[in-house]
């Protein structure tokens, strides 16, 4: 059980909460928790009802470069536990105006109420299908927020999850409407750049942004694509 207590920064900068490593938890969990217990937006995430503190990154992007509007169509890879699937249905109004929001993980997630939930792994072959079915037509956006479980060793997780990246990218390709948008994350190491070339040359303007609820000591970063040419 974990063991914390307050201890005054004295800088007026409220509690830092300590974290006493338990029999059985290895070092990182313990660092782990101690980052979720002094994390703004893990409090901010329980005091509004969101069900992960990563929807601060989809709401940190979208105040600043305005991908979710009314009635637009999103599909969400990765969407686990919900996070982006709600900040998308609260912003594209599933319903209004032919709004209508999918989500997709491999792992079991509670449904989000006004979008399409599914739980399926989405390197399974008919993953793409299902995924067009549940869209009947074009996206409008389509976003990723997929990683692989971290192996511990940079060059591995960062290959992996490029490798997610160009499977998501390969389905918006499909799938996206003339003008439509493509977001991803992606994690700095290089072998991200021919990714990238593929992408500019589908989309009038790409840019990588990371968004302040992304922890400054993570490599990760998210692709924008916007203007898709068809």
């Amino acid at each position: 059980m974990a063991k914390a207590k307050g201890r005054s920064s004295g800088s007026g900068r409220g509690l830092t909460v300590r974290v006493k490593t338990a029999r059985g938890r290895k070092v990182g969990q313990t660092e782990w928790l101690r980052r979720q217990l002094n994390d703004p937006y893990v409090a901010r995430a329980k005091a509004e009802g969101r069900r992960s503190r990563a929807a601060y990154k989809l709401i940190e992007m979208d105040d600043k470069y305005h991908l979710l509007k009314p009635g637009k169509r999103v599909v969400d890879l990765g969407a686990a536990p919900g996070g982006w699937t709600q900040v998308a249905v609260e912003r594209v109004r599933p319903g209004e105006r032919g709004g209508l929001v999918v989500g997709l993980d491999v792992n079991p997630w509670d449904p989000v109420a006004g979008a399409t939930c599914l739980t399926l792994d989405f390197l399974d072959p008919t993953a793409p299908d299902v995924l067009k079915q549940a869209l009947n037509g074009k996206a409008d956006l389509v976003l990723s927020d997929m990683a692989a479980p971290a192996t511990g060793h940079g060059a591995t997780d960062h290959l992996r999850i490029i490798g997610l990246a160009e499977v998501a990218w390969s389905f918006a390709a499909e799938v996206l409407a003339p003008g439509g948008t493509f977001v991803c994350k992606v994690f700095q190491g290089g072998t991200e750049h021919e990714l990238l070339k593929l992408i500019k040359s589908r989309c009038a303007v790409v840019r990588h942004a990371k968004p302040p609820a992304s922890r400054k000591e993570s490599a990760e970063v998210y692709v924008i694509a916007t203007g898709f040419k068809g």
